[in-house]
């Protein structure tokens, strides 16, 4: 699941909700944003890794936190913090690591 944030239409609670519900919690998890702005959800390929094309990233979500799949997806105030860091820095983040604690 990705979310396309060329279009300000596709960036909802929603897509928002079913993007973290996709993500496993077995394995480390980073959401991504590309420079052409598609932002994802990368399981395995996390931190500082692979970040060529990327225009930002946000912290490493380790596997059992709880950050992403069905359980975080179903709580609203951790879905409205990922959405606020998606429309908050693209597409001009201040910097290509975001930190949303």
């Amino acid at each position: 699941m990705q979310i396309d944030l060329n279009n300000p239409d596709n960036l909802t609670l929603d897509a928002v909700r079913q993007m973290l519900a996709a993500a496993s919690d077995e394995v480390h998890t980073q959401l991504r944003v590309t420079r052409s702005g598609i932002a994802y959800i990368s399981s395995g390929v996390v931190g500082g890794a692979q970040i060529d094309g990327l225009l930002f990233r946000l912290e490493t979500w380790a596997a059992g936190s709880g950050y992403v799949g069905k359980v975080a997806a179903a709580d609203e105030v951790w879905v409205m913090q990922v959405f606020n860091a998606l429309q908050q820095n693209w597409p001009n983040p201040p910097f290509d690591y975001i930190d949303i604690y």
